[in-house]
């Protein structure tokens, strides 16, 4: 059973950095699945911020985030970040990592449905 673990939020001021991280167990290979951040804040729907496959070539991002937000990952770690610089209140959500077991960062990669396993979420608030 794939099991995510997501760690990194908290609280900072407008304008701070956070980086997330969500650490894969229960794989045979890290490198059989592509991960995605994904977050929600109260009352919005669930908002996809960026994937990654390995070996990490392809890494789209949404908009809202483009330049700002970086996604790594490290294999040795079996662990995906996200660096998240220049905050803004309405970057505050839970955050949450999926894990696509095909592999890649589809066209589709912004769709909830294609990820196969979540993790519980972490808090990120920004106070402005």
């Amino acid at each position: 059973q794939v099991e995510l673990e997501e760690s990194g939020g908290g609280s900072v001021q407008a304008g701070g950095s956070l980086r997330l991280s969500c650490t894969a167990s229960g794989l045979t290979s890290f490198e059989s699945i592509a991960v995605a951040w994904f977050r929600q804040a109260p009352g919005k729907e669930r908002e996809a911020i960026s994937c990654i496959e390995a070996p990490g070539l392809n890494t789209p991002y949404a908009n809202s985030v483009k330049g700002r937000f970086t996604i790594s990952r490290d294999s040795a770690k079996n662990t995906t970040f996200l660096q998240m610089n220049s905050l803004k209140p309405e970057d505050t959500a839970m955050y949450y990592c999926a894990a696509d077991v095909r592999g890649y960062c589809s066209v589709r990669w912004q769709n909830a449905y294609q990820y196969n396993y979540w993790g519980q979420g972490t808090q990120v608030t920004v106070a402005s």
